[in-house]
């Protein structure tokens, strides 16, 4: 799968920043990871790792599950979840975006296959 789209639209529609973008769809794609396999796959630091995912804790992407390792939850959930906190954030009207509603429809598959090896 293809995932620099998706990783464009989660920038441009919930307003994550390019390695935001680029960790949830890491964890939500492969599983649960602690901040140093993070590092590790995406080649940053560990303290980046680590910031940029609790980062997407803050932004309802992910679930701890230990002060160390970051898990998402269902995408079609966190896709909405995130850009219902981006409205709050930027104080606009939360209301029905497809484009958000596609992200964690094309993101279930590999969430759901990640999680059942």
């Amino acid at each position: 799968m293809d995932t620099s789209l998706i990783e464009e639209k989660l920038i441009s529609e919930i307003k994550l920043n390019s390695l935001q973008a680029k960790i949830f769809l890491l964890i939500t794609c492969y599983g649960q990871m602690s901040y140093q396999q993070i590092a590790e796959k995406l080649n940053i630091s560990k303290d980046l790792a680590f910031k940029t995912a609790k980062e997407l804790l803050a932004l309802g992407a992910f679930i701890d599950i230990s002060e160390k390792e970051f898990e998402a939850m269902h995408p079609r959930f966190t896709a909405v979840n995130m850009y219902r906190r981006f409205c709050e954030r930027e104080k606009i009207e939360f209301k029905r975006n497809k484009i958000v509603d596609s992200i964690g429809v094309i993101l279930e598959k590999p969430y759901e296959d990640a999680r059942t090896k």
